[in-house]
């Protein structure tokens, strides 16, 4: 939460009842994520940020998932439910009863508009205040304002009234100023005027915009809020809308990255999640998703082709083609390529994990590697170890997990499966192809020895008329010639 000065006289409503049935799911739509929070998570950081005495949201549709979602991540906030009077002037004169004693401002937002940034909101709660309007209304100028409240003006450019798409005239349909959604109200004259709005119209709802009528007709000061980035504007109703939102969304937050001392090579195919943090010198390449609570640390350079999932990644370390949740990667460190770093992989100092490599559940200690071809699972790996190709920590046994541990300068040859729970003893080595079943002492070298058998001209009899077996005939046949030829020689 911002550390600004508590705003006494503020309250923001968040108007987060509805089911967004155009979404076609079963989540509620202010429940769809984008930059890593839900639409109404991002709406309430912005009214959080703006430091008001109360924040309240108003729930209806699935509201213990609504309502669970808002208080576990701000716990402070007030939940409201709607009844069965539907519309969002009955959402905000609940969201009114819930503050008996509030006499402030009151700011209205809608919980899919997640652009609504903490400077407009700033700015156009001072401008409503500046007015000593009863009202202010954010609007916006749009291209195509199909499914939008149109702003209708009197001669002299004031706010006459709003009107709703279905109750709209063609004349009224052809406006292209809409109602953002976003309002400023002095808090006695909104409860006033509430009280007197009916549900005399299309949808048979208590419409928060009749508010703006009542008041002009009283006489009262209704100001209009022209917004200048009409993107902080926009709203969610279905699956293209929220695309859009998204990606108008990480082009901000990677443009703030960059602004911040970060290269990002294509802005168009690298995602960040406003939840992660970035440092300066970091190189994010194409096709790179940071996501959640990543941490990247300075002069680190993540990509391409790479997705990071609350990971955290040390100063300098490279991360290439790799898919990472949950792992720590440490300063100087290299990942990659194709490379799978499944949750508690710690990776150390200078450490490598390589090429198609997997992990989990696993410590690799500072300047250790597994260079390729490997699965290490429930492991821990001391200090400056070297595990050949295709190395295994075979961890599971059917019904139970077991770790393998590897001490300090241990090296194992290629293809080596250590079968859990075992102890490799600091400094010892393996040999190639060694199944490693029981423990092996410190500084020693653990083989499984089996004497090579070769049983000649089994291809040919076994594999008659193969390709195998006429290759081998005639290298048998110029073997011979080849012998032939040398016992001349020799006699």
């Amino acid at each position: 939460m911002s550390e600004n000065t508590l705003d006494a006289g503020l309250a923001v409503v968040i108007l987060a009842a509805g089911q967004g049935t155009r979404m076609k799911s079963s989540l509620p739509k202010v429940l769809h994520r984008i930059g890593g929070r839900p639409l109404v998570g991002h709406v309430l950081d912005t009214a959080r940020d703006l430091a008001p005495a109360h924040v309240v949201v108003v729930v209806r549709h699935d509201r213990d998932l609504v309502a669970g979602a808002v208080l576990g991540v701000a716990p402070e906030v007030v939940v409201v439910d709607q009844d069965e009077i539907p519309g969002t002037g009955r959402a905000v004169e609940l969201a009114l009863d819930a503050l008996p004693d509030f006499a402030g401002d009151v700011l209205v937002l809608s919980g899919d508009t997640p652009l609504a940034d903490f400077d407009t909101l700033t700015a156009f709660v001072a401008e409503h205040r500046t007015a000593e309007a009863a009202a202010t209304l954010m609007t916006a100028v749009v291209d195509d304002p199909t499914g939008y409240g149109r702003i209708i003006r009197e001669s002299d450019g004031s706010v006459a009234r709003i009107v709703e798409q279905k109750d709209a005239t063609p004349h009224e349909a052809a406006v292209d100023e809409i109602n953002a959604g976003m309002y400023v109200f002095a808090a006695a004259s909104l409860r006033a005027s509430l009280a007197r709005v009916g549900t005399d119209n299309a949808q048979q709802e208590k419409y928060l915009t009749d508010v703006v009528g009542l008041l002009r007709t009283e006489g009262a000061r209704v100001a209009a809020s022209v917004a200048r980035d009409v993107t902080v504007t926009f709203g969610v109703n279905d699956r293209v809308q929220l695309a859009e939102v998204g990606r108008l969304l990480n082009a901000r937050t990677v443009r703030r990255w960059q602004l911040e001392g970060v290269t990002v090579l294509d802005p168009a195919t690298t995602w960040i999640d406003v939840t992660a943090t970035l440092s300066p010198d970091v190189t994010v390449l194409p096709n790179t998703h940071i996501l959640r609570s990543t941490f990247i640390a300075e002069g680190a350079t993540i990509g391409p082709d790479t997705s990071l999932v609350d990971c955290e990644v040390g100063a300098g370390a490279t991360v290439t083609r790799t898919d990472a949740t949950l792992a720590v990667i440490g300063a100087d460190a290299t990942v990659g390529p194709f490379a799978y770093l499944r949750p508690g992989t710690e990776l150390g100092v200078k450490g490598k994990i390589g090429t198609f490599v997997e992990t989990k559940n696993s410590t690799i200690g500072a300047g250790s590697k597994v260079p390729h071809l490997s699965y290490i699972g429930d492991t821990t790996i001391g200090r400056n170890v070297n595990l050949g190709a295709g190395a295994i920590t075979a961890n599971y046994d059917d019904i139970t997990k077991h770790r393998t541990e590897i001490g300090d300068e241990v090296h194992s040859g290629s293809h080596n499966v250590f079968v859990a729970p075992v102890r490799i003893g600091d400094g010892a080595k393996t040999g190639a192809g060694a199944v490693i079943r029981k423990d092996v002492p410190a500084g020693a070298l653990a083989l499984n020895v089996t004497p090579q058998r070769n049983i000649e001209g089994w291809v040919e009899t076994n594999r008659p008329g193969t390709g195998a077996a006429e290759a081998a005939a005639r290298a048998r046949s110029a073997q011979k010639a080849d012998d032939g030829s040398q016992e001349a020689a020799d006699g």
